[in-house]
């Protein structure tokens, strides 16, 4: 559901072959108690090379990854750590040996290990056992995947340059504010996440045109999601008449009806991304300042002119 704004959100979910992952309960309670990092965080002990490590009287284990229980095998993308699960002096947990790919063997020594597999932004933590006899062990990262992508009224597409994606975590805390889990995320890209409820924020422009809707990832699914931005392009120029040359050296302020500056910059054209609504435009050149109030009508791109005569001049500081 969104809020704040009015949008349309389509969803639409297709068997999710891009392979991705998540643990079951227990994995994901000792994820929990010993605070295992997530993969993209730096807060385990170094290791040495990447890949299988060589150790005498060691004993070898396979490990696979699946995305969904029952689901077919990671063949590539994972990101394989091996952590001992007594923290070192640091408080950390020691980082025994790592990997990529798909299906991986490690030569490690005999005793206990925290697994933790990667696949994007889904990951999962499983407890094993390493013998001195061959063996393997599976995690199932109970995952899919989310592609964002946004129009304006009428089903228009948006130029992917002027739209970015922000996923955050669904519930918020107690001073209303939710973890950001991946800022500038590009229209059509698919991310890999645990199942689960995502907020979503899609950004048109850089000035006030965003939307908010809250997302249900699914695990071996790839959800679509579309949403509809209520907003357009405009361009300000200052000219002496409509349809003229734009006047260079001009101070731009543009005001919601209710008073907020939303957008400021300096520029004989000023273009940005406004959301729907009404505006004041005020421009400054040399010692006169001008003003036009103006409304956006969502998907209707335009030049808006603010013609420096004595019409539209509030001010002259002369």
């Amino acid at each position: 559901m969104f809020a704040g704004m009015s949008a349309l959100v389509r969803f639409s979910c297709a068997v999710f072959l891009l392979l991705v992952c998540v643990s079951g309960a227990s994995a994901q309670t000792a994820l929990d108690q010993l605070k295992l990092p997530s993969p993209d965080a730096n807060s385990y002990a170094p290791s040495g090379p990447d890949g299988p490590l060589a150790i005498p009287d060691s004993g070898e284990i396979t490990l696979s990854a699946h995305m969904f229980d029952g689901g077919p095998e990671i063949t590539r993308g994972l990101t394989w750590r091996i952590f001992s699960p007594h923290a070192g002096e640091d408080g950390k947990l020691p980082l025994v040996a790592s990997g990529q790919g798909g299906t991986s063997a490690f030569q490690l020594a005999p005793g206990s290990y925290l697994v933790h597999a990667a696949f994007g932004r889904a990951g999962a933590t499983k407890r094993i056992i390493v013998g001195r006899q061959p063996q393997s062990e599976n995690l199932v990262l109970d995952a899919g995947g989310v592609k964002l992508d946004a129009t304006l009224s009428g089903g228009v597409r948006i130029p992917p340059s002027k739209l970015r994606f922000s996923i955050y975590e669904a519930e918020a805390n107690s001073h209303g504010d939710r973890a950001l889990i991946i800022p500038n995320v590009a229209p059509n890209t698919v991310v890999r996440l645990n199942a689960g409820t995502y907020h979503v924020v899609s950004t048109y422009g850089s000035v006030n045109a965003v939307i908010r809707a809250d997302i249900r990832v699914e695990a071996g699914k790839l959800t679509e999601a579309t949403v509809e931005h209520r907003a357009a392009q405009i361009t300000l120029k200052l000219v002496r008449e409509e349809g003229g040359e734009a006047i260079a050296d001009t101070s731009w302020s543009v005001l919601t009806d209710t008073g907020d500056i939303v957008r400021e910059m300096v520029g004989a054209f000023a273009p940005m991304v406004l959301a729907e609504g009404s505006y004041t435009a005020i421009a400054k050149n040399r010692d006169r300042i001008y003003q036009r109030d103006f409304t956006i009508v969502p998907g209707r791109n335009e030049e808006v002119y603010v013609l420096a005569n004595e019409t539209m001049l509030v001010e002259s500081l002369d």
